[in-house]
């Protein structure tokens, strides 16, 4: 064999250059398409990412809808005008009651420095912080550039990303947001059966706990099991709002956010990010026509789980003006602990008090007050009751029916303490 020249090593070394190039991409490219995210750097590109990636988009595929009227759809065409008319529904504000009542309970708890500190200006190293969170080969804008863009060409579109987050600035193109379907259930045929997750050009905020709720939750719920003797009985109903983020409405929000005594400065500012959203549906790999809400917070945005205990607010001085009139006695952890009459989870809330009709009865005045000027509307179906072990039955079939949820013997497993339960029973030996 002829020994190699010089130019012929070069141009072999080029195309091993490039070979690798374009494996590399498609090793990342499948990445994505499996949504992977223990894959470290460097593991084969091999069939079995392959089979994660269609087994994903095969539970994802929409093949067909049922109407209410029993007709069901196939094509492209109809069934993502379907799925606009649907979430353009969901997403249209139904008007809210006076929220007189609920504001009462609400007091002024932003201090002067604090609305000194979010209305101050943003500063570089705070948006690099914030972009350097981002999970780099997440969800892309529509632009089609991932964070990994912007993390590594900083030096370059730093200045322009900057302008973006002028006080003034337009904030409607960065609004647009597309929303993905996420199947709740195994093979739905119903739009209701769907989870809308919107792909915001922003992240998820990482480390945020409620872990202290849950641990005061589970005390109370171990006082209940202890209670034998004592005559009155007490319950804790876990409650499911339906479509929570998306129910909210925009004029109670502010009415609570400016209660509570943030700057109308910065007020404006957050009203704007959210009525400047617009939607459109992604189906089957393909966009919708684009649509304006009128109410609700996008899933996807960091800023929405903090919005939406802000308007939970509502409910907790609800709670507060009932307890402090006397009409609602919440339940202890231990004899001499604090009454507490409810808890939040995020978009869930556990409720506390006595397993009599009449407080029963409270209770659901005082959620239908809420659902009348938040939009908030209580899942009968998903929520959950558990009583004390010294209710009797009649107490419980009377409130049960009352409040309309099922009875639960066992609230663990939604507070996510499995193990801790397992644990104290092992002391108790």
């Amino acid at each position: 064999m002829e020994d190699r020249d010089e130019e012929t090593l070069a141009k072999i070394i080029d195309k091993k250059i490039h070979l690798n190039m374009v494996i590399d991409k498609d090793e990342v490219y499948w990445e994505q398409r499996a949504r992977a995210n223990w894959l470290q750097f460097g593991d084969r590109n091999t069939a079995y990412f392959h089979k994660c990636a269609t087994t994903r988009k095969r539970a994802n595929f929409i093949n067909k809808l049922s109407l209410d009227d029993g007709r069901e759809i196939t094509d492209d065409l109809s069934l993502k005008e379907e799925a606009k008319t649907y979430f353009e529904n969901l997403f249209s504000s139904k008007g809210v009651a006076n929220p007189s009542k609920v504001l009462e309970g609400i007091k002024r708890s932003i201090s002067y420095e604090m609305n000194e500190g979010l209305q101050s200006p943003f500063r570089e190293e705070e948006v690099r912080t914030a972009l350097n969170g981002m999970g780099p080969t997440k969800a892309p804008g529509l632009d089609g550039f991932p964070a990994l863009f912007f993390q590594k060409y900083w030096h370059i579109v730093g200045k322009e990303v900057l302008e973006n987050f002028e006080w003034r600035g337009r904030v409607e193109a960065t609004n647009m947001t597309v929303i993905v379907l996420i199947p709740k259930v195994q093979k739905p045929t119903t739009l209701v059966n769907f989870r809308p997750i919107s792909l915001c050009t922003s992240a998820f905020v990482p480390g945020r706990l409620i872990s202290d709720n849950v641990l005061l939750a589970y005390e109370i719920l171990h006082m209940f099991r202890l209670k034998r003797t004592r005559r009155k009985g007490y319950m804790a109903v876990k409650l499911d709002m339906s479509k929570a983020y998306d129910r909210v409405e925009w004029d109670f929000l502010k009415d609570v956010i400016i209660k509570m005594g943030f700057a109308m400065n910065w007020v404006e500012l957050i009203m704007k990010c959210i009525s400047t959203a617009s939607y459109a549906i992604i189906l089957n790999g393909s966009r919708g026509r684009t649509f304006k809400p009128s109410r609700g917070l996008r899933q996807g945005n960091p800023l929405s789980p903090f919005l939406f205990l802000i308007c939970s607010e509502g409910l907790s001085a609800l709670m507060r003006s009932a307890k402090q009139n006397g009409l609602v006695k919440g339940a202890r952890a231990s004899r001499r602990g604090p009454e507490i009459s409810h808890l939040l989870f995020a978009d869930d809330c556990m409720l506390f008090g006595e397993a009599t009709e009449n407080r029963a009865r409270i209770l659901k005045s005082i959620l239908q007050e809420y659902e009348r000027c938040s939009g908030q509307c209580v899942n009968c179906g998903k929520s959950t009751i558990f009583y004390s072990s010294n209710t009797n039955e009649e107490s419980k079939l009377a409130v049960s029916t009352l409040l309309g949820v099922r009875c639960s013997s066992s609230l663990e497993k939604y507070l996510g303490l499995s193990n801790i339960v397992g644990r104290r029973k092992k002391e108790a030996f």
